[in-house]
């Protein structure tokens, strides 16, 4: 088994993380990452927004909650310090799969850099709100972004869980 194949086997969703910052070489290595990532017909529609600063990090964490109906208190980031928020051009019709598949980089990248990391939802409805999409405006982002989804990255606080056996049945071959 090659590096990349051992790193997609063990890659895991981080449920707890230490709030030691994550050094901004790391943060940008998982970023470029998500760059490479295939896009529909090579157009590069994926954005992505990095928060490391705490006050906007919490301020969004609390509007993900609401947008989720969680209990009071209940950080859906899991208390990473630091958030990518993956967005595309809504232009381009293939956004959402444009945006996966960055994400899905970002979190290989994220493990193989020894970092813990997680998919968080509800990016859309968050960006479809006019705060947030002046804060994207005020980052530089110049289209009209949805959002695709968070990668949270952090050091693991905590043991990772152990991969489930895979389902059977689940390829089917046509020869």
């Amino acid at each position: 088994m090659n590096d990349v194949e051992q790193c997609i086997r063990e890659r895991r969703s981080t449920p707890h993380f230490k709030s030691d910052p994550v050094p901004e070489e790391l943060i940008e290595r998982v970023i470029e990452a998500g760059l490479w990532a295939p896009s529909g017909m090579g157009r590069q529609s994926v954005r992505i927004l990095a928060i490391t600063d705490k006050e906007i990090r919490d301020q969004l964490a609390q509007e993900n909650a609401r947008i989720m109906g969680a209990p009071a208190g209940m950080d859906p980031f899991y208390g990473a310090p630091v958030v990518l928020v993956v967005l595309a051009d809504k232009k381009a019709g293939t956004a959402v799969y444009d945006g996966s598949a960055a994400i899905e980089n970002m979190l290989l990248a994220a493990t193989s850099l020894g970092l813990g990391s997680h998919w968080i939802h509800r990016a859309k409805e968050e960006f479809e709100e006019p705060a947030w999409q002046e804060l994207l405006k005020r980052a530089g982002a110049q289209e009209d972004c949805a959002g695709i989804g968070h990668v949270v990255l952090g050091y693991a606080d905590g043991h990772e869980k152990k991969a489930p056996a895979r389902k059977e049945g689940r390829v089917f071959w046509v020869r």
